[in-house]
């Protein structure tokens, strides 16, 4: 009702594109065409005749409300300021183009045609009108001028049609008259312009031509002007004294002045027109204009079917481009595998500015604990004495016991020369001393090389702990750091450069990809296949997969770039490699160095574990010793009694010596000392020896 009774504004305007839209949407899901099951009679009264037509197909109303709706754009642009190209030739165009002719004579071809060149007729003046207030080039003007004198004549022509006149009846004289004096006006209007230019050009003799063509097509104009309002005839006036005056002055000119020929019109280039005017675009499925469709939850099996024809399509598309990207990647990563770089770490250069976190937690460690090298040193001191005690007190043992053996061979020589004593009861004390003895030079031989492993182990952590404990500046500057040359740093910063373009090239190819496979997911064209007849399905396919062509574009670029950013990595590889070697031994060196320091921290608590047990035993090992050394002297002291009395009785079993020289005595050993009643030393009490090893250094 509200399309029928439309309101003459912009609002009306709108309210038939709604109507319009939803009657499309409804048609192709309800048979309402032509001989359908749904088929209801359609009455509309034709506008020139005032008859009642009467048609059972609700393509004839959707024609109608096309017709009614470029009448009453014409009846808007016609109260409008002339200033806009946009015109109602859209909805007529439409009307010619998609529905049947038949309906009523005012639909025919021709009468449509007429239409659209008249609106679209008006529509260019009004661009003329805008062109000559903005003072644009002549030569523009003119051909925007002879524009709408090729749009009236295209009206004329369906106006001189039989059909035309005979339903027109007497407004087509009147029409025709008027649409004729346009024709005439608009050419001289056009020729006025093109000498104009002729004049700008200095072509005085073609000026002339122009401006007297001008003025012959303006009389004309006038002639057929009878009756016209009188606006109409004031401004032909006022043409005719532009162009009459410009003719004139220009006719003077050249006769007095220039004397150049004046060519034949016919020998002059004729104005091209510039269509420069637009028609309504009539969209009956534009959601923004019909608004949503009322029907939408009747979708038709066959649109289903469409939609999966549809996403077959789709799905192809999205195998072709993925077989091109997945080939292209394959390439790039055996590419890039080949060449071992790695864009993360290709420029190090910012770890040798800073030193490691690792390093700091070590040197922040140490900084709360000033005195570790001073306690580490004096352990080591502590050990040193005690095992200097022990090794004294057991070379002073091994001295007594071999000093007791001398004097034992020395009794045993001299003995020999007389008949032999009867045999000596041996010294247990000093075998059971000696075997002792043995024990501990042999444990204190093996815990000697444990304790020369310690000393080299501390020396060797010693100067990287002293290190870590002083300043962050010194720290930093006992490690590695390249030296690179400037031709180095260019080298690099080309290769860096590279390597990003390497990685934007990913990166964006990977984003099309997302790009396109989101646009595929999203790409529901259910609602057009239900307003499309399946002969149009495959066009409608095609211009919808035209939405991916663009992306499609993005990708052929992005793709056919690889082959030549990897030919430039090639380049900057190849000059990279002395730089990349000499970094890569920078890099074992720093990497070496850390290591070192670390482990020097983390062996500080062994060392003073480790020096602790050697204390441990040392100290244990100087007290048996010591035990050791006072029971091997009074059994030393003992034996060398012993042999005294032994001398003492074989001397007494000899005569007298004859008076000779004095022979020397045995050197005797101090007496003083008794033997000891001291516990047996078992090399069994001293702690083990695992305990110094130092297979954790």
């Amino acid at each position: 009702q509200s399309a029928v009774n439309v309101p003459r504004d912009f609002e009306g305007c709108s309210t038939l594109r709604k109507y319009f839209g939803q009657l499309h949407y409804l048609q192709s899901r309800i048979p309402m065409g032509a001989e359908q099951e749904a088929a209801v009679p359609i009455a509309w009264t034709e506008i020139f005749s005032g008859k009642t037509v009467t048609h059972e197909d609700i393509k004839y109303e959707q024609a109608c409300i096309l017709y009614n709706l470029g009448a009453l754009h014409s009846m808007l642009g016609a109260m409008d300021k002339r200033v806009s190209e946009e015109c109602a030739a859209g909805a007529f165009t439409y009307l010619r183009d998609h529905f049947p002719h038949s309906y009523s004579v005012d639909m025919s071809h021709q009468i449509l045609n007429l239409n659209i060149n008249l609106m679209l007729g008006q529509a260019q003046e009004c661009l003329l009108e805008k062109s000559m207030l903005d003072n644009r080039k002549s030569f523009l003007v003119a051909r925007i001028s002879a524009q709408v004198v090729d749009y009236y004549k295209e009206a004329c022509r369906a106006l001189e049609n039989s059909e035309t006149a005979s339903l027109l009846g007497k407004i087509q004289k009147d029409w025709k008259k008027l649409v004729q004096m346009k024709i005439y006006y608009f050419a001289a209007v056009a020729h006025l312009h093109m000498g104009k230019q002729a004049e700008e050009q200095q072509k005085f003799g073609e000026r002339v031509i122009y401006f007297q063509s001008a003025l012959d097509k303006l009389n004309e104009a006038i002639k057929l002007a009878k009756g016209q309002p009188e606006t109409v005839q004031e401004a032909l006036r006022f043409t005719m004294d532009v162009i009459g005056g410009k003719y004139n002055s220009a006719k003077k000119d050249n006769d007095f002045i220039y004397h150049e020929a004046v060519p034949a019109l016919d020998t002059l280039q004729s104005v091209k027109g510039a269509p420069l005017v637009k028609a309504l675009p009539v969209n009956p499925t534009d959601p923004a204009v019909t608004g949503p469709d009322i029907f939408a939850k009747l979708v038709p099996m066959a649109a289903h079917e469409a939609s999966s024809l549809y996403s077959e399509e789709k799905a192809k598309l999205l195998r072709d481009v993925m077989a091109k990207i997945e080939a292209k990647n394959e390439v790039l990563d055996q590419f890039m595998d080949s060449m071992q770089l790695d864009p993360e770490t290709v420029d190090n250069l910012d770890m040798y500015s800073h030193i490691p976190p690792i390093l700091m937690e070590k040197c922040a460690a140490l900084s709360v604990r000033p005195d570790t090298v001073k306690n580490l040193v004096q352990s080591m001191q502590v050990l040193s004495g005690v095992f200097t005690d022990v090794e004294a007190s057991l070379k002073e043992i091994r001295d007594l016991l071999e000093e007791d053996e001398a004097q034992e061979r020395k009794l045993q020589e001299l003995l020999g020369k007389s008949p032999p004593p009867p045999a000596s009861p041996p010294s247990p004390g000093l075998a059971e001393v000696s075997k002792e003895c043995s024990k501990y030079m042999e444990v204190h031989e093996k815990a000697s090389f444990t304790n020369t492993e310690l000393h080299k182990a501390m020396n060797l952590h010693i100067g990287n702990l002293r290190l870590l404990s002083g300043p962050l500046e010194q720290v930093r500057a006992a490690l590695p750091s390249p030296s690179l040359t400037e031709d180095d740093k260019q080298v690099l910063q080309n290769l860096k450069r590279i390597l990003a373009k390497v990685q934007e090239m990913r990166d964006q190819r990977a984003s099309l990809e997302q790009q396109l496979r989101e646009m595929i997911q999203k790409d529901d064209i259910t609602t057009s296949l239900v307003t499309t007849d399946r002969s149009e399905m495959k066009k409608l396919f095609e211009e919808q997969l035209k939405k991916y062509d663009q992306i499609k574009v993005y990708l052929e670029q992005n793709l056919a770039a690889q082959e030549n950013v990897l030919k430039a990595l090639t380049d900057a590889n190849v000059k990279y490699a002395a730089v990349r070697k000499a970094l890569a031994e920078v890099e074992h060196k720093w990497n070496t160095t850390v290591q070192t320091l670390v482990a020097s921290y983390e062996a500080y608590e062994d060392l003073m574990k480790k020096s602790q047990e050697g204390k441990d035993f040392y100290t244990d090992l100087e007290g048996k010793a010591a035990k050791l050394l006072e029971k091997a002297r009074a059994a030393c002291q003992a034996a060398e009694a012993n042999r005294q009395q032994i001398l003492e009785k074989e001397m007494k079993k000899q005569p007298p010596p004859r008076p000779t020289a004095p022979k020397p005595a045995l050197q005797k050993k101090p007496s003083e000392l008794e033997l000891e009643a001291a516990g047996a030393l078992d090399a069994g009490d001293l702690p083990p020896l695992g305990s110094l090893g130092l297979a954790a250094l």
